[in-house]
C-alpha cells in the first residue's frame, strides 16, 4: 500500500481511529508552523532532518493536534501503513514515508528524539521505523478467508508514492533527474547520500527517504492543482472544458505575455484560485483572465509556460547545488501524458524529456514487493534501489524521448536561473 505522504490517523488504545484524519491542505497548521518554529528554529530543523519547511508535513500537523487539545499520546499511523494495518499487518511506519514527517533524523531510520523533545510531543507515540520492502504481517480478516488470499504476506512498499514512483525509472548514471507530476510536481534527482549544504537550505530543498537508502533530493513545485481548482471554478461558472480541449487550445499559442509563480503560498490553498492568479497577474501589471472562450486557454497557457520555468528554475539549482551535468528528464505520474507541458519543459530547460508511466507509482510498488519475493522475504536489506530498477525496466519506459525543436531555441528565463520566485521556507 502507498498514498500520500505526511497524513495520518491517531488511534485509540484499542486501535480504533479517533475520526476521520484531517487533510494537510487544512488552515490549522499555518500557525502551528509558527509555534513549532518558536520552540526550534528552522535553520535547526533543517540540519537535523534535511526536510523542506512545508507547513502540510506531519510535524507541524501533530503540533496543530497538541494546540487543539488531542492527546499526544495517542498512537498515529500514515495513511498507507495504517490501512496496511487494518488487513492485518504490523503498525509501523515505513522509512520514506517516515522520513517526510520531518521527524526522522538525517540519514538514519531513526526518529530525532531532540524534535520530540522541543516541541512536547509524544516520542512513544511514534510507530517503529521499517525498511522498504519489510515484511509486516499477513493478511487477515475475511479476505484472508479466500483461496487466493491464503496466507498471503504484507509487504510494505516506499509507502511514499513519490519514492515508488522514482524507484520505478530504470536509470544509470549521474546525467538525469525527474519529475513525478500531478497535483504535485515534485522535481529533483537521486543522490546516493542527503545533501543539507547552506544553499540547499536556503533554497528549500528536501532529502526524502529513497529506495535501497538512496535520497531523492527534490523540491516541491504546484502542480496540477492549478489547473484542476481553474477548472472546477469555470464548471460552476457554466464553462464546461476537458483537460485534451485545453491542451489543443493551448498548443496553438504563443508564449503569455506573463507569467506567475506558481509556488505562491496562497496558490496551495484551495478556493478562488482564478482570483488569486488574476491578483498576482494585476499586481505585474497584466489585465484579469476573463472565464470566458477566449481568457480560459489564455489562462490554461499561462499555468502550462509557469509550469515549465519553475521545473526548469529548480533543475537548474540541483544542477548548481549537487555538481551533477543533467541532460535527461524522466517525467512520471499522470502529468507524463500531458505531450504539451512535456514539450515546454524541454524547451525551457535544454534537457531531453522522457515521459515514462503515467502509472509510475504502481509499477514502484510492484517491483519493490517482488524484489522482497525474489529473497522470499528473508532480508528488506536485499531491495537495492538496483534490483527495484531492473524489475520495473520490464514494465514501463517505452516512449521516445520529447526533445526540444532544433528550430525552438531554450527559452530565456525572466529572472535568474536559481530557484528565487517566491521560496516556500518561510
Amino acid at each position: 500500500m502507498d498514498g500520500w505522504a505526511v497524513d495520518y490517523v491517531r488511534l485509540r488504545s484499542d486501535g480504533s481511529p479517533f475520526g476521520n484524519p484531517f487533510c494537510y491542505r487544512d488552515e490549522r497548521t499555518a500557525n502551528a508552523m509558527a509555534e513549532v518554529h518558536r520552540l526550534i528554529s528552522p535553520d535547526r530543523l533543517y540540519s537535523l532532518t534535511g526536510i523542506q519547511l512545508l507547513s502540510l508535513n506531519t510535524l507541524y500537523q501533530l503540533y496543530a493536534d497538541k494546540l487543539a487539545g488531542i492527546d499526544s499520546g495517542s498512537r498515529w499511523l500514515n495513511l498507507p501503513e495504517y490501512i496496511t494495518h487494518l488487513l492485518g499487518g504490523k503498525p509501523v511506519s515505513e522509512y520514506t514515508n517516515a522520513t517526510h514527517t520531518q521527524l526522522v533524523t538525517l540519514g538514519t531510520s531513526d526518529w530525532c528524539d531532540e524534535i520530540f523533545r522541543a516541541t512536547g510531543l509524544e516520542r512513544a507515540a511514534a510507530p517503529e521505523i521499517v525498511p522498504t520492502g519489510s515484511v509486516v504481517g499477513t493478511l487477515s480478516g475475511p479476505l484472508s478467508t479466500l483461496p487466493a488470499f491464503c496466507g498471503t504476506r504484507l509487504i510494505v512498499p516506499a509507502c511514499h508514492d513519490t519514492a515508488s514512483a522514482i524507484a520505478a525509472i530504470p536509470a544509470r548514471g549521474q546525467d538525469w533527474a525527474f519529475i513525478s507530476s500531478g497535483t504535485w510536481s515534485l522535481v529533483g534527482t537521486v543522490l546516493d547520500s542527503p545533501c543539507i549544504t547552506e544553499e540547499a537550505c536556503e533554497l528549500n530543498f528536501t532529502n526524502l527517504g529513497g529506495v535501497g537508502g538512496t535520497t531523492c533530493f527534490l523540491k516541491n513545485v504546484n502542480g496540477m492543482w492549478l489547473l484542476q481548482q481553474c477548472m472546477d471554478e469555470w464548471e460552476r461558472l457554466g464553462e464546461h472544458w476537458t483537460l485534451q480541449d485545453l491542451v489543443r487550445q493551448c498548443a496553438l499559442l504563443p508564449q503569455p505575455q506573463v507569467l506567475i509563480d506558481v509556488d505562491d503560498p496562497e496558490l496551495l490553498l484551495p478556493g478562488k484560485m482564478l482570483g488569486k492568479i488574476n491578483a498576482q497577474c494585476n499586481r505585474a501589471g497584466h489585465e484579469s483572465f476573463l472565464p470566458d472562450s477566449r481568457g480560459i486557454p489564455l489562462l490554461a497557457n499561462t499555468i502550462f509556460h509557469s509550469l515549465a520555468r519553475r521545473y526548469a528554475q529548480v533543475l537548474s539549482a540541483i544542477t548548481e547545488i549537487t555538481g551533477k551535468k543533467l541532460k535527461r528528464l524522466f517525467i512520471v505520474g499522470g502529468g507524463s501524458k500531458n505531450a504539451f507541458l512535456n514539450r515546454l519543459t524541454a524547451e525551457y530547460s535544454g534537457l531531453e524529456v522522457i515521459p515514462g508511466s503515467s502509472e509510475s507509482t504502481t509499477v514502484g510498488n510492484f517491483a519493490i514487493q517482488m524484489a522482497t519475493l525474489v529473497n522470499d522475504g528473508s532480508s528488506s536489506h536485499d531491495v537495492t534501489a538496483a534490483s527495484v530498477a531492473e524489475i520495473a525496466q520490464t514494465m514501463s519506459f517505452d516512449f521516445p524521448p520529447i526533445l526540444r525543436d532544433e528550430h525552438q531555441p531554450s527559452r530565456e528565463l525572466d529572472v535568474r536561473t536559481k530557484v528565487s520566485q517566491t521560496e516556500t521556507r518561510r
